[in-house]
């Protein structure tokens, strides 16, 4: 029996349904195929923005406080987050409260007054929230790694955008977005945890008469060109230097999705891991230091982040780079993938064991490729992954191929850096 159960109404929106019974809450998601990579240059950040602004009030709950009264009166929690090809909005609460959760969530998302007071109010939170960001090179080097691998596109931006955008928007901003992409195809309800009743009679009245529309698509990625190493560096004054260093991989539907993912668990997951146990244990360059492959729907990136002493970066990058080169050179050995592979499958299901992260992996599958496969099914492909295929994977993202490393330090001269990536 497959976990997830799916749903199409009239208009072409999905319902996508994960019944938990030994639960006690549900989580109510709705998640669109939409985020900063639909943006335009002159709309650079709405995306995010217009996160924001669904929380400010709708004709029926007309401020951000009355909103807020509603979700606390059921003793529910809500949010929402942006991506470069999604965003999701959520509330959780107590089971019984689920239409309630429901109701709140599509006034917000069908009804939302889009006030100019209130945007022109919150361009000055989302500004300060862009200077925490640029302030916080943990976060911030993810930003700078995109733009080096992706260039001047929209999948090479930051989410959040930039300040002059921000500034520049109005009300017309969010609704030509929000109109544009907010529409039933690209949206997936999702109910996660114990769902009561039959919730599709709810969904049908919230929702069955929200209008279908051909959206189109957002411009393809275009491919950069090099094929040779590349450096960016963020120059800022700091007591700690933050880099990012790796390859183009795979997208996200690729047939060797999990023997990637293998390869960046020993790469980078985990106390145990080589990254952490060459940078950290045995050279004590870093605090953090982690592996990991990230997918778009048509890119990849294979790579490694790490924060590290700014008088021995060099020594960091080289010992990344060694062990990229390491992993493409020789097999891992059966008791590594074993505990790589244990490792991969509990962290997964860890996640799952609450209604949020359940229907959090069921949704992104759904919006992203058209269809939430059952958990087994990535279990099984964890274990179907052998030695020689991780091998053979990282000898073809990895060996022969140009660096990407990206830093934030104070740095004048690259060409130390140039020459560890060569």
């Amino acid at each position: 029996m497959n976990t997830f159960e799916r749903h199409t109404l009239e208009n072409g929106l999905r319902i996508l349904m994960a019944p938990m019974p030994q639960a006690t809450s549900v989580t109510c998601m709705i998640m669109l195929a939409a985020g900063s990579r639909y943006e335009t240059r002159e709309t650079s950040g709405i995306a995010h923005f217009a996160e924001h602004m669904f929380f400010k009030g709708t004709q029926r709950r007309p401020t951000a406080r009355d909103i807020g009264m509603e979700v606390d009166g059921i003793g529910g929690e809500f949010n929402a987050f942006t991506g470069k090809e999604y965003t999701g909005y959520y509330v959780k609460c107590a089971a019984e409260f689920r239409d309630a959760a429901l109701d709140v969530l599509v006034d917000m998302l069908r009804n939302s007054k889009f006030a100019e007071e209130e945007i022109e109010r919150e361009k000055g939170v989302i500004v300060e929230e862009m200077n925490m960001y640029y302030d916080t090179p943990r976060d911030f080097i993810g930003g700078v790694y995109e733009e080096l691998l992706y260039g001047d596109q929209p999948l090479g931006w930051d989410i959040i955008g930039r300040k002059e955008t921000v500034r520049a928007a109005n009300r017309d901003t969010f609704l030509g977005y929000t109109d544009r992409w907010y529409k039933p195809e690209r949206m997936v309800v999702g109910l996660g945890g114990n769902l009561g009743g039959d919730p599709l009679a709810k969904l049908e009245e919230l929702l069955g008469d929200l209008p279908a529309a051909d959206t189109g698509e957002p411009p393809p990625l275009k491919p950069q060109t090099s094929d040779g190493p590349r450096l960016k560096i963020h120059r800022k004054q700091s007591d700690q230097a933050h880099l990012c260093l790796g390859v183009p991989s795979y997208p996200l539907d690729h047939p060797n999705r999990y023997v990637l993912q293998l390869l960046a668990t020993v790469l980078g997951t985990g106390m145990s891991s080589r990254l952490f146990t060459e940078v950290r244990e045995r050279r004590g360059l870093a605090y953090y230091v982690f592996g990991i492959n990230h997918s778009y729907t048509d890119a990849g990136s294979l790579y490694s982040q790490a924060g590290v002493d700014i008088n021995r970066a060099d020594e960091a990058v080289e010992t990344i780079v060694h062990e990229l080169r390491r992993i493409a050179d020789e097999p891992v050995e059966s008791a590594e993938l074993e505990k790589s592979r244990n490792l991969a499958k509990g962290r997964f299901l860890l996640q799952l064991e609450n209604p949020q992260g359940m229907i959090m992996f069921g949704l992104r599958r759904e919006v992203l490729e058209g269809e939430a496969v059952d958990p087994q099914e990535l279990l099984e492909g964890l274990d179907a992954v052998t030695a020689e295929e991780i091998q053979r994977v990282a000898q073809d993202v990895i060996g022969g191929k140009g660096l990407n490393l990206a830093l934030i330090g104070p740095f004048d001269e690259a060409e130390k850096f140039e020459r560890l990536l060569s």
